[in-house]
């Protein structure tokens, strides 16, 4: 009996069908689970192939980049590009994934470790509790999170500890020199004008600044949606998510990052930023 494909593009019910039939192969008998299986693998060889050709046209066009930017918006796109590792999330997004799947095994042994950035191939943590120390627990768990991080993202080739406490402090901030106006850099508002959980921008000769307040600490970007170049100040701040979505069409973005969760090939523009004497600073590049 042949089954009807949905009327409509309906990802969640496609994807239903989808485990439902993986359910029934693994109910199988091993002859027909293994024909069923070399089936699945053959076809998704034949779908890679066409669809890294596809990519590979699009990107060698400058209308092509723009038209593939708006393919993988849509969740189907991203979906299949994702699973055949056609486009990856950034060493930022996929360290901290790795963290947070490694965290309940440090926090049973009284540790944790929190991902300040990643750096030409350099990862920046700072430990907490029995991570941070000199006792043989400590070392264990350092080696735990540094294996798991290097073998999971590759483009992390070590790692380096921050020792510096967390504080009400700002991100890329307290600078020990003052910011050198010859050099670049601007004066912005007062970090006062800025609570946890707001933004706001302002304009340097023909460049618009985004300032973004996640829990004290302070990010700067372009403010222009890596999308279509559109403002994002009117965009809406999640808090709780750490994500910012653009009021055009609804990219959204990791504040902490500025990577792009609905294209992960697209990303934020950063600017260096410092607070000096309550007034922040930043370097439009």
């Amino acid at each position: 009996m042949t089954q009807q494909l949905p009327a409509t593009d309906d990802l969640e019910q496609i994807a239903a069908r989808v485990d439902a039939a993986v359910a029934a192969v693994a109910g199988l008998e091993p002859a027909a689970q293994a024909v069923a299986l070399e089936l699945k693998q053959a076809i998704e060889a034949f779908h890679k192939l066409a669809l890294t050709t596809m990519v590979r046209h699009l990107k060698l066009d400058p209308r092509g980049k723009e038209l593939l930017l708006e393919l993988v918006a849509d969740p189907a796109v991203y979906a299949m590009l994702l699973m055949h590792g056609i486009v990856r999330t950034d060493p930022i997004t996929r360290a901290r994934r790795v963290l947070d799947s490694a965290r309940p095994y440090m926090q049973s042994h009284g540790g944790d470790a929190e991902l300040i950035d990643v750096r030409d191939g350099v990862a920046y943590l700072r430990l907490h509790g029995s991570c941070n120390g000199c006792s043989l627990s400590a070392f264990t768990l350092r080696k735990h999170v540094e294996e798991v991080l290097l073998r999971e993202v590759p483009e992390i080739t070590r790692l380096e500890v921050v020792n510096d406490q967390p504080a009400p402090a700002m991100l890329r901030a307290e600078a020990q020199t003052h910011p050198d106006p010859a050099k670049g850099w601007v004066q912005g508002p007062a970090v006062t004008a800025v609570p946890p959980g707001q933004m706001i921008s302002f304009t340097t000769g023909q460049t618009s600044v985004l300032i973004v307040n996640l829990e004290n600490r302070l990010s700067a970007y372009r403010n222009a949606c890596a999308h279509q170049g559109r403002p994002l100040d009117g965009g809406v701040l999640d808090p709780a998510n750490g994500t910012l979505t653009c009021p055009w069409h609804g990219f959204c973005f990791d504040v902490t990052s500025g990577e792009c969760l609905t294209a992960p090939q697209a990303q934020l523009e950063p600017f260096p930023l410092r607070v000096v004497d309550g007034m922040i600073w930043v370097r439009p590049l």
